[in-house]
């Protein structure tokens, strides 16, 4: 009974972590590139429509444009892009990682949680509650 309990926890955190993770990437990416400063602009011009095709979707890429440089992602079927200086791609990168530690920090919490539950999902009738090996 303890191994599949055991089982089942890992399995229920390992789903639940995969979900978290599913929902916090859904147009992340776009929104931190936005809160980063990055323009979204228009490919109206037959040469930046032909730049447009030649960059890697969903990767930004350091190009340079009449002497200066700047980050583009490309949103080819939208026929535009996010176009940004280097300093608001070090922005993006900040925004980035301050995202990640937070996702890594509310995984680890939501795993303390359920290591410290000692009820667990069925009450306290089973392992680690009142009739558990401890109160016996």
């Amino acid at each position: 009974m303890k191994q599949i309990r055991v089982s089942f926890k890992i399995i229920s955190a390992t789903a639940l972590l995969a979900l978290t993770v599913g929902c916090a990437t859904t147009n992340t990416h776009t929104d931190l590139l936005s809160a980063a400063g990055f323009k979204l602009l228009p490919a109206d011009t037959p040469k930046k429509q032909e730049l447009l095709k030649t960059l890697t979707p969903g990767k930004l890429t350091l190009i340079t444009w009449k002497g200066k440089q700047f980050y583009v992602q490309p949103d080819a079927p939208n026929n535009q892009a996010y176009v940004g200086t280097p300093a608001e791609y070090q922005t993006y990168q900040q925004l980035r990682l301050a995202q990640q530690l937070s996702n890594d920090n509310l995984m680890a919490a939501q795993m303390n949680q359920n290591a410290m539950d000692p009820w667990g999902a069925w009450g306290p009738g089973f392992y680690g509650g009142f009739y558990g090996p401890r109160w016996r």
